[in-house]
């Protein structure tokens, strides 16, 4: 009996142990899934704000990119505005060109005003009214050697949330430029199409804590801080009201967790996650806004949760299988290592291609961006920049800027790079970067990008092709110029008509008094026959000057067009010039007095002969622009082109390439002008011959404004009786 005793004490003492050995094991199982659990969760949460970082990262670039080119147009606009003596035609048509072409950045109104009366015009897309802008909504002047941009902080109004910028031009401080952009319109754009994860989405807060966008339409225009306590009264919102005002209203960075009462319809205690960034609208004043990107934190979680409670239960299998024999522990722990790299790989896959969404905005963007170490070494590029250089990214990665740029160029770029390695601070620049056929314009940006400490940085390069904008910038100086040439023309012309007319008064008298037939009479008819060369001239100019224009002509481009080819077809046949017609029908009635636009047509035509002295092909074209509401018309040849130094001077008076005798330099400028009185445009494309792979000739492109419906009536053709009278 006492071995039996023994052997029960033994067994039970043995059974015991067991179970405590069982216990302990299952409870070293548990905390280390648990602490398993927690470690992968605070990874993968970190992993995941730092993506969020990433995307609001480059939506604040988005942001400033695009205000800044908001700003930089009205900066060009106040110091090209046209002069008073343009009168307010010529500002409303400019402004509302610049109102056209910035409308898809949220740009809703332009108004000019003086800064006394706050008087002035206003300019939308639905066309021009009188203001008046009372004075405690004015900006303030700019002092003296002052910023000469202001911006508003954003204005919420049953309308929507607009933001206001002024200038000044300068050398007229009186008057005040101002643009009112949509900023919700603009946010919209950028921030709509965002998403972290499955369902997170971007919001922006301005320096006073409201929502100046959110996809919650409750929640726009709104105090960040209010709106959540009266919509949702159970929560508590410490978390978020701290994040705002210490960090974001403060214009920090960083990533954090809060708990909100809303997601994307669903309302109810959601636990997100949340990385900030502020974004910059001017530093004089000091403006500025605050972009967040927000993203449930359950998303995240919830593939971790399901795996902490499968590696729970598999731990438990996995120590009672201990007790059963070595061989089935390790073969246990072995399948969850397998399962659990998977899940990790799986997961690491889903956040890689998050990512790869998110890189698709840079991919996409057609702006070079690229990165460079501080020895100006490549580290990583966008498609839009490799294509450029033709090439692939990788390819280029790792080189430096002096494989793909001009040894100038590129030394340039490296002292830039320089620059702001050691200054720490952002820089922009504008560059002109030479290519085979032509030279491009570069507006770069370039920004330090630290990976950790102080040093060893990388330099990001985020630029833009602004060869458009500088183009625009050289019409709008020519066409100053021409309007100041235009004016003293006039007045030359003018003290010219005085002594010609007396000159020819008097040439008149003595021929009637000189003999048929003499020397005397020859004489004079030379003189007179001089003198009616000069009152011609004369009278071109003033013709340009004077801007004779009924605001209801309507003239038939068409019509006018084929008539004025029956009529040189005979001279163009004798030169050897193919004529070819290429007129859209069914055109409406172009705006403009049909004999004036019968001298434009025959000024381009006779130019175009004159290119061609062997013979070639004068093409006339038109067509229909529906969408600006324009007619076009177009006088093309093959002839010897025009060189790139004289483009910009073809429509100066007096200006010509013809020989001494065969031309006055007028025929051009005269045209520029009629068509530009009646709100067109004519513009001129040209290549050279020996230009390389390019066939040599000039089109001469106008385009009028079509004819209101008050003024079309009946359409003026350009007739034969019209041109035998010119």
């Amino acid at each position: 009996m006492m071995e039996i005793s023994r052997e029960t004490i033994a067994g039970r003492t043995l059974r015991a142990a067991v179970y405590v050995a069982v216990v302990v094991l299952l409870a070293a199982g548990v905390l280390l899934g648990v602490w398993t659990a927690e470690e992968m969760n605070a990874v993968v949460t970190g992993q995941f704000n730092a993506q969020q970082m990433a995307i609001a990262q480059t939506a604040r670039s988005r942001i400033e990119r695009e205000i800044a080119a908001i700003r930089s147009e009205l900066d060009l606009l106040a110091r090209t505005l046209p002069p008073a003596v343009s009168g307010p035609a010529g500002i409303e048509a400019r402004l509302a060109l610049v109102m056209e072409r910035l409308a898809p950045l949220g740009l809703r109104r332009i108004e000019l005003t003086a800064q006394a009366s706050g008087e002035g015009i206003g300019v939308t897309l639905s066309g021009a009214e009188r203001v008046r802008l009372p004075q405690e909504e004015a900006p303030p002047a700019p002092s003296p050697g002052g910023q000469a941009l202001w911006t508003s902080p954003v204005r919420f109004g049953p309308e929507g949330r607009f933001l206001r910028f002024a200038a000044f031009p300068p050398g007229r401080e009186h008057l005040r430029l101002e643009f009112q952009v949509d900023v919700g319109a603009l946010l919209a754009s950028i921030l709509g199409p965002i998403r972290s994860g499955k369902s997170g989405y971007a919001w922006v807060i301005d320096a006073e804590g409201r929502f100046v966008f959110h996809p919650n339409p409750d929640f726009s225009g709104r105090d960040a801080f209010s709106v959540r306590d009266e919509k949702f009264p159970a929560l508590a919102h410490e978390r978020i009201h701290f994040i705002q005002k210490e960090k974001m209203l403060r214009g920090e960075e960083g990533t954090g967790e809060y708990e909100s009462g809303w997601h994307h319809g669903y309302v109810g205690p959601t636990k997100k996650l949340i990385a900030y960034c502020p974004v910059t609208l001017s530093a004089t004043p000091p403006r500025f806004w605050s972009v967040a990107v927000v993203a449930p934190q359950a998303e995240v979680e919830e593939a971790l949760r399901r795996g902490s409670i499968r590696l729970l239960l598999l731990q438990g299998l996995v120590v009672l299988a201990v007790i059963l024999g070595a061989a089935a522990i390790l073969w246990m722990e072995s399948r969850w290592s397998h399962i659990l790299e998977a899940r990790v790989i799986a997961k690491t896959d889903a956040l890689a291609k998050s990512e790869e969404k998110y890189r698709s905005l840079v991919e996409s963007a057609e702006d070079f961006i690229f990165a460079v170490d501080r020895e100006g070494v490549f580290q990583s590029l966008n498609t839009f920049t490799a294509k450029f250089f033709g090439g692939s990214p990788g390819e280029f990665v790792g080189k430096p800027l002096s494989a793909v740029l001009p040894e100038p160029l590129a030394a340039h770029l490296a002292a830039r790079v320089a620059d702001v390695n050691r200054s720490g601070k952002s820089l922009r620049e504008e560059f002109e970067f030479p290519m085979e056929d032509r030279s491009c314009w570069i507006s770069a940006h370039f920004l330090p990008v630290r990976s950790g400490g102080a040093e060893g940085g990388s330099i990001l390069c985020i630029a833009r092709d602004i060869t458009e904008t500088k183009e625009l910038q050289r019409r709008l100086v020519n066409t100053e110029k021409l309007a100041s040439l235009g004016t003293l023309a006039a007045g030359v012309a003018h003290e010219i008509n005085n002594p010609l007319g007396v000159i020819l008064g008097f040439c008149e008298l003595l021929l009637r008094k000189a003999p048929p037939g003499s020397q005397l009479e020859e004489d004079l008819k030379t003189i007179e026959r001089q003198g009616l060369i000069c009152k011609e001239t004369v009278e071109n100019l003033l013709s340009f000057a004077r801007a004779e224009k009924e605001p209801g002509d309507s003239a038939d481009l068409n019509a006018g067009i084929e008539s004025i080819a029956k009529i040189v077809r005979p001279l163009l046949q004798k030169k050897g010039v193919d004529l070819v017609l290429d007129l859209e029908p069914g055109l409406p009635p172009a705006r403009g007095d049909a004999r004036q636009l019968q001298q434009v047509f025959l000024n381009l035509i006779n130019n175009a002969i004159a290119a061609m002295p062997d013979g070639g092909t004068l093409t006339l074209r038109s067509w229909h622009e529906r969408a600006a509401r324009r007619v076009a018309a177009q006088v093309q040849d093959t002839g010897v082109g025009i060189p790139p130094e004289h483009l910009d001077r073809i429509f100066e008076p007096f200006f010509t390439t013809k020989p001494e005798g065969q031309g006055t330099g007028l025929g051009l400028f005269v045209s520029y002008g009629i068509v530009t009185g009646y709100g067109g445009t004519l513009e001129c494309t040209s290549t050279p011959a020996g230009a390389l792979g390019k066939r040599p000739g000039s089109a001469f492109t106008l385009r009028l404004p079509e004819a209101e419906p008050e003024e079309a009536g009946t359409p003026h053709p350009l007739g034969p009786e019209e041109n035998h009278a010119r």
